[in-house]
């Protein structure tokens, strides 16, 4: 496993594990587990997956060292204060059973709960203080890097106004055929590394024919082919499963180097829902 080096020098393994929609309990203690077993050094859950208390399990009984897993979690939507950040993220670590997490992210830039209680402008508010509180956190050892998700260039332009550190990751969705031209150039322009939610795609891509017959000629799965698309980027993918068999093939994908005419071609992929979706951008 390769590491990229954020913009405040912490390592981070270059793919993750995604929990999003794990079901608590078993079925996320067991996915973490097969994953740590596979050889997955980063974890990645959320508040709002509901399933933090069984990714901790995992982490403990793993026999993995605590330095040796880097653990990611998000800030939720209903948190729109500075005091409702600070015990959210002591909430969060609680439930993981952890002292600190490598990376906490504000998961949402603009939720719903924030215009209804703030106005149309309330988010600019609500990150600022948020972000303060999660830089407070990062200065007490709470994390050990921040960053956002789903955050847009006008997104983070805002934040940037205020922000003491630059936040080290933006989280969107990024797959073939969902290629977000502008976040990613903002995000890049200040150091910020990019991740890769959805990486294999809605399950469109495993339909695509053009898809499975490039996924054949370098032998490859479509899973491995859309990691390795990922990386080659110079994004980090958050592939999911909660089938052990799976969950060690996306690894699969580091051995692999795409042409620049099939980068291109799955970059502009058609797909019904796309980085130009107005839900996805008009906010």
């Amino acid at each position: 496993m390769k590491d990229y080096v954020l913009n405040n020098g912490v390592k981070i393994p270059s793919i993750g594990f995604g929990t999003f929609l794990a079901k608590d309990g078993e079925e996320t203690y067991r996915a973490v587990r097969a994953a740590l077993d596979a050889g997955y050094r980063h974890i990645d859950t959320a508040a709002i997956y509901g399933n933090e208390v069984s990714v901790g399990r995992a982490l403990a009984d793993s026999g993995v060292a605590r330095e040796d897993i880097f653990v990611t979690t998000k800030l939720w939507n209903d948190n729109h204060t500075a005091e409702q950040a600070h015990a959210a993220l002591d909430e969060s670590l609680a439930k993981l059973g952890l002292d600190y997490v490598d990376l906490y992210l504000v998961h949402w830039p603009n939720p719903s709960s924030v215009r209804k209680e703030l106005g149309a402008d309330g988010w600019k508010e609500r990150n600022a203080a948020v972000w303060s509180a999660m830089e407070e956190d990062l200065d007490a050892g709470k994390t050990r890097a921040l960053g956002v998700s789903n955050f847009m260039k006008h997104h983070l332009d805002e934040l940037l106004k205020t922000a003491r550190v630059i936040p080290a990751v933006n989280q969107i969705r990024l797959a073939p055929g969902v290629y977000q031209t502008e976040a990613i150039e903002a995000s890049r322009a200040q150091g910020i590394l990019l991740e890769a939610w959805g990486p294999l795609g809605q399950g469109e891509l495993f339909e695509n024919e053009t898809v499975r017959a490039m996924a054949d000629k370098y032998g490859k799965t479509v899973a491995q082919l859309a990691v390795a698309w990922s990386l080659q980027n110079g994004f980090l993918p958050l592939p999911k499963s909660v089938t052990p068999e799976r969950i060690a093939s996306n690894l699969d994908a580091l051995d692999v180097t795409l042409s620049a005419e099939d980068m291109e071609t799955l970059k502009n992929l058609p797909v019904q829902q796309g980085a130009d979706d107005p839900d996805v951008v008009s906010w």
